[in-house]
């Protein structure tokens, strides 16, 4: 059962980060050949909402 979870763990924390990445990048690849659209705007709010990107981090010095 604990190697079934594990398993399960390991496809999920590879599976959701290339699925948000690739919805992106199609958003990206549509929206450059043929303009904003809806379809583009829906890809990167779900990209958006599996994975976030991440704000940069300030430098203090």
């Amino acid at each position: 059962m604990i190697q079934k979870r594990i398993a399960q763990w390991a496809v999920m924390a590879v599976a959701v980060p290339v699925a948000a990445a690739g919805a992106r990048r199609l958003s990206h690849t549509l929206e450059a050949r043929r303009g904003p659209s809806g379809a583009t705007r829906l890809l990167t709010k779900g990209a958006d909402l599996i994975r976030p990107q991440k704000a940069k981090r300030r430098r203090f010095f």
